[in-house]
């Protein structure tokens, strides 16, 4: 029996970027709403991109990716 192919999934794609260098970066949690109490330099620093270093995230994220995860490192 051949093996299935798995499908990439989109809404991941449209959640991370993956740098040239093989990097993810993703957008940080809890930057929903209720920002008024916050001041200017939180809502800057959580508007910024992150870093994912988790090895066991980066790991699901490319399999899931399927060909798009080829680059990762």
């Amino acid at each position: 029996m051949a093996k299935q192919k798995i499908k990439t999934k989109k809404t991941l794609i449209k959640r991370i970027k993956i740098t040239k260098g093989g990097k993810i970066l993703k957008k940080q949690s809890n930057t929903g709403h209720l920002k008024r109490k916050w001041s200017a330099s939180r809502k800057s620093r959580k508007g910024s991109k992150l870093v994912q270093e988790n090895k066991g995230h980066v790991r699901v994220m490319k399999k899931l990716l399927g060909k798009l995860g080829k680059g990762i490192n």
